[in-house]
């Protein structure tokens, strides 16, 4: 890990206003260290920089920031990676924009571990979450680190499915790492502390800002060697990650959905695009020949959830598929007046086998 004298130039420049990523790379070229950079005499970097941020290098404020990172990272569990430790992520190294900065809680040897990051959508249906889960689980306990963004939906199941096995979790921050976003996910950022890890380049203190997250989608697509998308709707930031793993040379996978639902079309947009089709963990660890059998797991399958079995004797089964579906639409294929039809999906919804989707409409799910 880079001594705290070295990481203090480290962070002057990158905690300067206005000082760009491609620009901090111009002034290492050029004057070697970060540390040599901050100790130049003002008239060398004129060049290189404009006087606002030349005047910004020794500003109270980057210095407060500096000692704050500085304290910061000398608190247990707690560590800077720069763009010069031999910890930082080969594979993030490899990447067209890596950050000069990571800000780590946890376990640090995990950045090196072999990786898949899992994405999708925050509105995401239950068969999606469940997806997630029971996937990450399966890759985990292969030996993959499952890489996500600690958003709601996919991503907070991709982590809670990393943490049940082997391989662990990492979730990258697109705000300062002393800033949980969402506060939901307050409970499960600090079980990936314990024993996954948290990462973000953002300085400390950074709020949530729109224009910061996709920039931390190609963090979590860098650290990984593929992609995994659950459920994404054609906009979708998901398919962000998924370009940016593309771009970055990594294996793209989507689970198709049904042809009805919009959290689907995003997925088949990239399998129309050439992301591989999965419909199995071991679709996965097959692409990607890596750690098929560490933790002695059959990943040939993804683990089928547990739950009561399923009700036989319903009258409305024959008439529920897995595509959404309202409850008008069920009483003309059933016969079955309205009420009869809330009353059984209410019973089959507290078996498990129907969810409640938003907009009045209904799921089966196995």
């Amino acid at each position: 890990m880079t001594h705290e004298r070295e990481l203090k130039g480290w962070l002057q420049l990158s905690l300067v206003p206005g000082l760009g990523a491609a620009t901090l790379r111009r002034l290492l070229a050029e004057f070697g260290l970060p540390e040599n950079v901050v100790a130049a005499d003002r008239r060398l970097l004129r060049p290189h920089l404009p006087p606002s941020v030349i005047e910004s290098l020794d500003s109270p404020e980057v210095m407060q920031a500096v000692d704050r990172a500085l304290a910061w990272a000398r608190e247990a569990q707690h560590a800077i990676v720069t763009i010069a430790d031999s910890t930082y992520p080969k594979r993030l190294l490899e990447t067209p924009d890596p950050p000069l900065l990571l800000y780590c809680i946890g376990r640090v040897t995990l950045l090196d571990r072999p990786s898949l990051a899992i994405v999708g959508s925050r509105n995401a249906t239950p068969t999606g979450i469940q997806n997630a889960e029971q996937f990450a689980r399966a890759l985990s306990e292969a030996g993959l680190a499952i890489v996500s963004g600690l958003a709601l939906g996919i991503d907070a199941a991709a982590h809670r499915g990393g943490l049940a096995g082997s391989g662990s979790t990492i979730a990258v921050f697109g705000t300062g790492i002393d800033r949980i976003y969402p506060r939901q996910n307050q409970a499960l950022a600090e079980r990936i502390a314990e024993s996954g890890l948290l990462v973000s380049e953002f300085a400390l203190q950074t709020p949530s800002r729109r224009e910061n997250f996709p920039r931390r989608n190609r963090v979590i697509s860098g650290l990984a060697q593929g992609c995994l998308v659950v459920e994404a709707a054609l906009a979708s930031g998901s398919l962000i990650t998924a370009r940016s793993a593309a771009d970055q040379g990594r294996e793209v996978f989507a689970i198709p959905g049904s042809i009805h639902s919009p959290l689907a079309k995003g997925c088949h947009a990239l399998i129309k695009a050439g992301a591989k089709l999965v419909e199995t963990a071991d679709d996965v660890l097959c692409e990607l020949n890596t750690y098929r059998s560490q933790a002695g797991v059959d990943s040939r399958s993804v683990p089928k959830p547990e739950g009561r079995p399923q009700r036989d004797d319903s009258p409305l089964l024959a008439h529920l598929d897995f595509d959404p579906v309202e409850i008008d639409s069920l009483c003309a294929r059933s016969g079955l007046a309205a009420q009869q039809v809330s009353a059984e999906l209410l019973r089959l919804e507290l078996a498990g086998i129907v969810a409640t989707l938003p907009g009045g409409r209904y799921q089966r799910l196995r």
